[in-house]
């Protein structure tokens, strides 16, 4: 599975005991982050992690993978009291329109990964 990661700056550290806490789950797959949030992770937890441009370049750059049904899983660790950009719309209008789960916070995502582990989200291969 192709799983992208974004990160708010003040949620990065969250991403990185996130990605420590299920790194055994991760590591089997392939893994999409923008510059900093990706950084942040590979630096925490060794896991190999492709990086897009920092900031909104790289929430552009996720949106087209997205877009493209290139991504089978986001996570994206937002602050909640930071005003929705164009870019984030777009990331959400994306996984929706292509069926692409997406987790805003660390209890969803946690449902998520650990339904990756059980392999609930095989059927996307099928759409393929």
């Amino acid at each position: 599975m192709n799983i992208a990661f974004i990160a708010h700056d003040n949620k990065k550290e969250l991403m990185s005991s996130f990605c420590i806490a299920y790194k055994n789950i991760l590591q089997g797959h392939h893994l999409i982050a923008t510059r900093s949030t990706g950084i942040v992770i590979n630096k925490a937890t060794g896991l190999n992690i492709n990086l897009l441009a920092y900031g909104s370049l790289g929430a552009q750059q996720l949106g087209a993978r997205i877009a493209c049904d290139e991504i089978d899983l986001l996570i994206y660790f937002r602050d909640p009291n930071k005003e929705n950009d164009t870019d984030t719309f777009l990331l959400f209008k994306h996984c929706d329109a292509n069926n692409i789960p997406y987790a805003t916070n660390i209890a969803t995502a946690e449902v998520l990964v650990k339904g990756l582990e059980r392999e609930d989200l095989a059927w996307r291969d099928l759409l393929r």
